[in-house]
């Protein structure tokens, strides 16, 4: 890891010179590919994205809309019902903690950011023409993925010649926008997106040169949490990926992964741990 590199987002400023972050997963939607339902209520979502904060969490994601191979897009209205309280309650709860909303609509991110969110993470990339305008004049920190086509379309859309140098140079070519649009450079960071118009031996290839993604000079968010090429290696369904996800998360945090976004955050937390104390010796340890 780069000693030097940070990620602004709103008054919080996310250091990488001594450990891998790790992102807990907050999805308050009836239909998201692992823990659809769980959470649509939100009482359950803040209380569940508090039990993270405890087991260690660095940053919450919270999302309204699934955006899983084949769901079908909601409305904004129906989006903000579904955030705007979860992240206005958590950012109460936790005020330290970096509040992240996963959001491909400007309008919902605009309302999340009133609400409290510093980081927007947008799977389009800012495909939203408005998206970098409303990033860049609140100054909260962004997650660039990712993405072709829609999460309904995604699956026909794996064809690249070179699937690590095509990603990354889209990857180039959009911060490249979002800095001309007015945000600035320390406040964006880059997700290969795992699993998001990539097969599963793409993902796995994007996996092992997780570090190429480094060379854009801004922190790396990757995203296995049990995801379908999990089980695809290990024979194991959705609900049964905890050792799956810990592998994948070990070699990420160990090649260049700066954030790990993830479902089993008190598990995962003990992973990125181990694997720190590892990759650096000197760091002090609970």
């Amino acid at each position: 890891m780069s000693e030097s590199l940070t990620w602004r987002a709103g008054d919080h400023t996310l250091r990488f010179d001594d450990r891998t972050l790790v992102m807990g997963v907050i999805n308050v939607t009836p239909d998201s590919f692992s823990d659809g339902g769980r959470f649509l209520d939100p009482e359950r979502a803040v209380g569940a994205g508090i039990v993270m904060s405890t087991e260690g969490a660095d940053l919450l994601d919270v999302g309204g809309e699934s955006t899983r191979p084949g769901a079908i897009a909601v409305s904004p209205d129906e989006e903000l019902d579904r955030v705007v309280p979860v992240i206005k309650r958590l950012a109460a709860e936790l005020p330290g903690l970096p509040i992240s909303v996963d959001t491909r609509k400007a309008t919902v991110a605009e309302a999340a950011i009133d609400a409290g969110a510093t980081i927007v993470n947008d799977v389009s990339a800012g495909r939203d023409p408005r998206m970098f305008e409303v990033v860049g004049a609140s100054g909260v920190g962004m997650v660039l993925m990712h993405m072709r086509g829609d999460p309904d379309t995604m699956a026909t859309m794996t064809e690249y010649v070179d699937v690590v140098q095509d990603v990354k140079e889209a990857l180039r070519a959009w911060i490249g926008a979002a800095i001309e649009a007015g945000v600035t450079e320390d406040r964006l960071a880059v997700d290969p997106g795992l699993g998001f118009a990539k097969t599963a031996d793409q993902s796995l290839t994007l996996m092992r040169e997780i570090g190429r993604f480094a060379e854009l000079g801004r922190p790396v968010v990757a995203g296995p949490s049990r995801k379908s090429f999990i089980g695809r290696a290990t024979g194991t369904e959705v609900d049964d990926r905890v050792e799956g996800t810990a592998g994948a998360v070990a070699w990420l945090a160990a090649h260049g992964a700066h954030v790990v976004r993830v479902h089993d955050v008190r598990q995962m937390i003990r992973v990125v741990r181990m694997v720190d104390a590892i990759r650096r010796p000197s760091i002090e340890h609970p």
